[in-house]
């Protein structure tokens, strides 16, 4: 069996499952319920200063994109850190970790941006027993429009001026959670690690707006006939957020900066995904306020079974795997040929990979009076739209070229390894060098 223990900056937990600071992770009684259904760690809802008065909207605060099962793909949410008073957060936080010592808990906290403010409530933090701490750098709306959260992200020497104050006052480890509203995720997570941090994690939500009501021509959640930006979550930002954990994980100077992983993952394959692009454990907050604490249960499951299959017996095996394979575009081997091919034993002659590659790509398939569809060779480019459109799975599929042979398109030989691109007359690597 694998062994799904985790040791992240010095924080164990029985999964690298961890719940991201949020709504679910609000109260002692949401924390310990999902402890029991098997969740490895947890960050509590993000904590504000004594006195910080925070007052959340009492209509709706969350707006929906749905696929077209009406499956939730993206949360935007207008709801704040939390209400309740630091104390009361403080004491059950305390009773949770002694209860569950083996379970990974952290504070997340967002305060001003002034020293004091964190040197007063970080011994607080710390008398709770909790394992570490998360600095809230991400939240885009609300709390930014007083100066803290993205506002403090998007300045990196902010970033790093306060990571160095909490490590100064405080010592168990600091993640710092980054914003993925700046333009290069690498500075802020440059300033984190300058700063003294032994981790970051992201992506936190990304500003926007989900949709308007048009009726009453108001963003929507709307409240009182008006709406908000607010922060967007879910599967809809896997993509954005494996792109920055990886370009974390292979940049030089923030390649040995721990990452917990954070954005859309819902199965065990999505946390499987970050962990080969560099993250050491993974947050999730989405697929649990979709369908419960107990689908955790479904990702140990499953990235256990995947695990075996694999050969892998920690999940510190898997942890930065497909990093080497991350390049840039210009190191691409253009010598790679590949053809789609059509399995007419699965096709349901719905048409669809011929109406997307005669409108709208390089007219390569075919369609015969009995709608019959073949592909083009000298035509197709392999842009692998046909396969995206079909809904059969494995129906059409990219089959490369043998080395040697002669693509149909071009009409050059196709090169047998990628040492050959290196010089390749096309490669701007090699243009540039000569």
């Amino acid at each position: 069996m694998a062994d799904l223990t985790t040791d992240f900056v010095g924080i164990k937990s029985p999964n690298p499952f961890w719940l991201a600071s949020a709504p679910p992770t609000d109260k002692a009684y949401n924390v310990r319920r999902a402890f029991d259904a098997g969740w490895g760690g947890a960050v509590w809802k993000t904590l504000a200063s004594e006195g910080e008065e925070i007052v959340n909207v009492n209509g709706p605060r969350y707006g929906a994109i749905y696929g077209a099962d009406r499956r939730l793909l993206g949360l935007n949410n207008i709801e704040l850190i939390t209400d309740r008073p630091l104390s009361v957060n403080l004491e059950e936080m305390a009773a949770v970790k002694a209860d569950y010592p083996d379970r990974a808990l952290i504070a997340s906290i967002m305060v001003p941006c002034e020293e004091e403010a964190w040197k007063a409530i970080l011994p607080r933090v710390a008398e709770t027993g909790c394992d570490g701490i998360e600095l809230n750098f991400g939240c885009p709306h609300g709390m930014s429009e007083r100066g803290m959260g993205a506002a403090v992200g998007q300045v990196p020497e902010y970033i790093e001026m306060v990571t160095r104050w909490c490590k100064q006052y405080y010592d168990r480890p600091v993640i710092v959670k980054l914003t993925p509203n700046i333009t290069d995720i690498r500075k802020p997570a440059m300033a984190a690690k300058n700063g003294g941090a032994d981790a970051v994690s992201l992506i936190n939500t990304i500003n926007s707006i989900t949709s308007v009501d048009l009726d009453n021509m108001a963003p929507q959640p709307t409240i009182d006939g008006k709406g908000s930006h607010g922060g967007y979550c879910g599967p809809a930002v896997k993509p954005i957020a494996l792109s920055m954990v990886s370009e974390i994980a292979r940049h030089a100077e923030t390649a040995d900066l721990p990452i917990s992983g954070i954005g859309g993952i819902t199965t065990w394959r999505d946390a499987a995904e970050f962990l080969a692009l560099g993250a050491g454990n993974v947050q999730v907050c989405t697929a649990a306020m979709t369908y419960g604490f107990r689908v955790v249960q479904e990702m140990t499951a499953g990235l256990s079974a995947w695990m075996d299959e694999k050969g892998y017996t920690s999940v510190a095996q898997i942890t930065g795997r497909a990093v080497p394979n991350v390049t840039d575009w210009q190191y691409l081997n253009l010598n790679y040929v590949t053809k789609a091919r059509i399995d007419q034993d699965l096709c349901i002659s719905c048409g669809r990979c011929f109406a997307a590659c005669e409108d709208t790509s390089h007219q390569a398939i075919s369609m015969s009076a009995d709608r019959t569809f073949d592909v083009i060779d000298a035509e197709c480019v392999a842009c692998n739209l046909c396969v995206d459109v079909c809904p059969v799975e494995d129906c059409i599929t990219m089959e490369r070229l043998a080395p040697g042979s002669v693509d149909p398109r071009t009409g050059r030989e196709v090169q047998a390894d990628y040492a050959n691109w290196t010089t390749h007359p096309q490669n701007p690597s090699a243009v540039a060098a000569e």
